[in-house]
């Protein structure tokens, strides 16, 4: 092995390294570059055990914390890390011990629509108004693929290994929940705390509630094939009860359209559906853009405000006086009318909350529209089409459609077995994704990114383990 703690010069570089980051805090004043030998041994550790530093970023997804270095700087600890050295292992994998794996892979449609959406991507990115913002975002996505698509292509081969990632990643997700309900019932389970109980692993309930509601189609679909049924419906049960407790809206609305796809998906109409939805939306917006209809429910100003009772809240909201509801609407609007501006190639990645404001209509500005958590639109779709234009939603509609086709085949090819189980369970989770993210934009964070990538490589694994198995394919 050329990296091995046994060569000389790998020993020399790690001691020089040492050296290097004593004079660093002595001169600095800062514990931070005692993170340069951290990566060192995890780097030399991972290429050895890398499938064990995969299942251990897995693990750490729903257990990172958000930490800041400086105003400036900030990451999610450890998985963020871990991700960029998973993604770097990864590639040099592929290098270093090159071998046509898993040729056929690689002309697969659904990976075709992802390269093609990142190659627009970075298209997008070289024209962007916020050039450097643009190509940090990149960057990023770089490792979120890396770490999410491509390892798992490497590792992931069989059943049983596919079985321990997922019991990596939800496991110590159900622990989480399990202590969020514990925390959340001496708060005597109250609204206002229904962020604080969930810090600080996550920034808030919204997030929290994202993830923990891919866990429920999860339980459902292996429940089956384990001998300890009451246990598992116990933890669905307490998965449930988080789930309500978390008081967010948009999971809610995911599990319930979730079990409506698990009823599209056993009929064959799940992809029809979706075309549906899609029609829907279109002809929506072109009926409320139709003469600015959209400015007749404009709220009042004074009587949008939070409420800190969930009854009062949820009243708001139906009312259209909720203020998190309307600042939505503001924003929608605003990027309703960038895509106007820049409708082939947007304004660029990651460039929406410096651009948006000046698009934005005052008959729907609430107290909060000053924006101090530099948050964007609260929809992932719309959000692809403000920073990559309508050709870059098209291409993310596309791998969307792509996911609920190839999940959908699948299912019905094997559905009596677990590969056909979890294929629906992937159904499930993408769609519960999509409408999360009809209301948020998650699909960038590492709590929600990771199981959107990990989705579709799980996918591609069955389909390619169903064709070597079986010489069946889902095409």
């Amino acid at each position: 092995m050329i990296l091995s703690w046994k060569n000389d010069w790998v020993r020399w570089v790690f001691t020089a390294t040492i050296v290097a980051v004593g004079l660093a805090i002595a001169l600095f004043n800062n514990w931070w570059p005692l993170l340069a030998p951290i990566g060192i041994l995890v780097g030399i550790w991972g290429w050895h055990n890398p499938s064990v530093l995969f299942y251990l970023l897995l693990i750490s997804l729903p257990l990172s914390v958000e930490f800041s270095f400086s105003d400036q700087l900030g990451t999610d600890l450890p998985d963020e890390p871990l991700m960029l050295a998973v993604s770097v292992l990864s590639v040099l994998y592929l290098v270093y011990r090159f071998t046509p794996f898993r040729s056929r892979l690689w002309h697969h449609p659904l990976l075709i629509c992802l390269l093609a959406w990142i190659g627009w991507m970075t298209i997008t990115t070289m024209v962007s108004t916020t050039p450097w913002i643009s190509f940090k975002f990149l960057l990023a996505k770089s490792w979120y693929i890396g770490a999410f698509l491509l390892a798992p292509l490497i590792w992931l081969r069989d059943q049983q290994s596919i079985r321990r990632a997922l019991y990596c990643l939800f496991v110590p997700l159900f622990l989480l929940a399990l202590l969020s309900v514990i925390r959340h019932a001496f708060e005597g389970f109250s609204f206002i705390s229904s962020s604080a109980v969930v810090q600080p692993y996550f920034r808030n309930h919204v997030v929290y509630s994202a993830m923990l509601v891919t866990l429920v189609p999860v339980l459902f679909f292996s429940r089956r094939f384990t001998q300890k049924k009451q246990l598992w419906d116990a933890a669905m049960i307490l998965v449930l009860v988080a789930l309500f407790f978390s008081y967010a809206r948009g999971a809610w609305l995911a599990l319930f359209v979730g079990i409506g796809a698990y009823l599209l998906l056993r009929n064959r109409l799940l992809v029809y559906g979706y075309v549906v939805v899609l029609l829907l939306s279109l002809l929506t917006i072109v009926w409320l853009k139709q003469g600015d209809r959209y400015l007749q429910f404009a709220p009042d100003y004074r009587t949008t405000i939070f409420h800190s009772d969930f009854q009062d809240h949820w009243r708001a909201t139906y009312q259209g006086k909720d203020v998190s509801s309307v600042e939505r609407f503001y924003r929608w609007i605003a990027g309703v009318r960038m895509v106007e501006e820049k409708p082939l190639i947007g304004f660029g990645p990651s460039s929406f909350y410096t651009r948006y404001r000046q698009y934005t209509v005052p008959a729907y500005k609430t107290w909060v529209s000053n924006n101090p958590d530099r948050s964007t639109v609260h929809n992932y779709f719309l959000l692809t089409a403000v920073e990559q234009g309508i050709p870059g939603l098209i291409i993310f509609l596309i791998l969307f459609g792509a996911l609920l086709f190839y999940a959908e085949k699948l299912y019905h090819l094997y559905r009596a077995i677990w590969t056909g189980q979890l294929a629906a369970g992937i159904a499930v989770i993408v769609v519960m994704l999509g409408v999360v993210n009809f209301w948020s934009d998650l699909i960038e964070t590492d709590k929600i990114g990771s199981i959107f990538f990990l989705s579709i490589a799980l996918l591609l694994i069955l389909d390619h383990r169903c064709k070597e198995d079986v010489g069946v394919s889902a095409d």
